[in-house]
């Protein structure tokens, strides 16, 4: 071959190669935004620059979100905002301009570990190989993959994928299976002691702590309707149909309120909820689009409505009656909660903060109609009832507070009821499997893998034995 041949050649591989891989320039070029700033609400956020995919990200409250450079000092967020940023005469960055707001710069010494970024430091994605998690006195049985029904082949195949950034930001994937847990594999800065923030699953906690106020006897029923409990409010778009709201029509998301988080044209939003004075009172003003017991409607009003309901008749904080009734009969000590339902929770979403292996412990709980290790915490009832069909939302069946799902695996159908957040927080109960399955992640306000994962190499063993 020609000299000068192979020299283009080269070069054109060369440069294939660096097309193929996150620019070194342009993220040393993205550092220059990092650093602690305002934001809206008088809280803050940073803004990290990461070296794998060379993309700048929004870190709130532990939650990350891609800004996607549109040009020279101008990024888009997901909600196709655009961010411009503001530099000073010497060319460093100072603030940034979102909807005409300036938020400035309070620090940019802020440093991010090198782990958050990759799944594995110093770990290939062939050199994984499968060890039975261990015990930690916790309340978990352990065990190993024999006679398990699970397929060693597949998981081992779907670590190593999740180590090659196939399926990115999964930080942990736990199974518990006839009582065991069999599998526990954490990812990025993710560890088997670090509290996950669980998103919307807190949902299926707030169903659980409900059904633990009626077995003792603190609520009468889920029939009971829900504005009495609110005598201190004088409630806007009040009604005769308005008054007819109950308990149970909060838990299924049936309150009719005009509130849902698919309607753009839905009077209730989110966002308005996180930065009001009083998000009970927000959403109990809301006017009415449908009668209580009718469409289902996902509206985060509905649950955190619920839980100050307990509040109220626990004659303490949600967190508190959780600890109490929940979190310490269940050998759970570590745990985060501020359900403080006003502008306060605006980054937080008044979620609840628990470590992987205790996210396993509540799934096993319902999965054993409420017994944990001979002890009757919920009541068989309240299991059964919260896991049966009272509506429909976003097309899928819904119990109080719990998604009843389905994924198809090898041509075969599995029934599961789940918990599940934005981000990739599954709290997964197969009864027919007797398995309980745990993925956190931080896929926020995108399409997470979490159930691909499942489906094709967790429930998919079942279709191969």
């Amino acid at each position: 071959m020609n000299k000068c041949l192979l020299l283009t050649l080269l070069l054109v591989l060369a440069l294939t190669c660096q097309a193929q891989r996150p620019s070194f320039r342009s993220y040393q070029k993205l550092k220059e935004f990092q650093g602690l700033y305002q934001s809206q609400n008088r809280t803050t956020l940073k803004l990290a620059a990461s070296p794998r995919d060379s993309l700048l990200y929004a870190i709130i409250a532990e939650s990350r979100y891609p800004l996607y450079p549109i040009g020279d000092d101008l990024f888009r967020n997901q909600r196709k905002d655009t961010i411009r940023f503001q530099r000073d005469p010497q060319g460093k960055v100072i603030a940034y301009w979102v909807n005409q707001q300036q938020f400035r710069q309070l620090s940019d010494t802020l440093r991010f570990p090198i782990q958050m970024w990759y799944p594995r430091i110093g770990q290939s994605d062939q050199s994984y190989s499968y060890h039975p998690p261990i015990a930690d006195q916790d309340g978990l049985r352990v065990g190993g993959l024999q006679q398990s029904g699970l397929d060693s082949t597949l998981l081992t195949t779907m670590i190593q994928q999740i180590v090659k950034g196939t399926y990115p930001n999964i930080h942990s994937v736990l199974i518990i299976k006839d009582g065991r847990l069999v599998v526990e594999e954490y990812f990025y800065e993710y560890s088997q002691h670090r509290l996950h923030q669980l998103r919307s699953a807190t949902k299926s906690f707030i169903s659980a702590l409900t059904g633990i106020a009626i077995d003792k006897g603190l609520i009468k029923s889920v029939h009971e309707p829900v504005l009495p409990f609110f005598p201190e409010y004088q409630v806007s778009n009040n009604s005769d149909i308005k008054r007819t709201i109950t308990i149970a029509h909060l838990l299924a998301n049936q309150s009719g309120l005009d509130c849902d988080i698919t309607n753009a044209h839905a009077v209730g939003t989110e966002t308005q909820m996180d930065y009001s004075a009083d998000w009970v009172k927000y959403t109990l003003d809301l006017p009415m689009s449908d009668v209580p017991g009718g469409k289902g409607m996902y509206c985060s009003g509905n649950p955190i409505t619920v839980g100050r309901i307990v509040e109220k008749q626990a004659k303490l904080s949600l967190p508190e009656f959780a600890q109490q009734t929940l979190f310490a009969p269940l050998g759970i000590t570590q745990f985060d909660w501020h359900f403080q339902p006003d502008s306060s929770s605006a980054e937080t979403y008044c979620q609840l903060s628990l470590r992987p292996r205790d996210m396993a412990k509540f799934g096993l709980l319902y999965l054993n109609k409420g017994q944990w290790q001979g002890k009757q915490l919920i009541s068989q009832d309240w299991i059964t009832t919260s896991l049966t069909k009272h509506s429909v939302v976003q097309n899928v069946n819904y119990g109080y507070l719990w998604w009843l799902k389905y994924l198809n695996a090898g041509g075969r159908r599995f029934d599961g009821f789940a918990a599940q957040g934005n981000g990739g927080q599954r709290i997964y109960i197969w009864p027919e499997q007797n398995m309980v399955t745990v993925i956190t992640g931080g896929n926020f306000n995108q399409q997470s893998p979490a159930d691909e994962l499942l489906a094709k190499y967790i429930l998919l063993s079942f279709t191969n034995h």
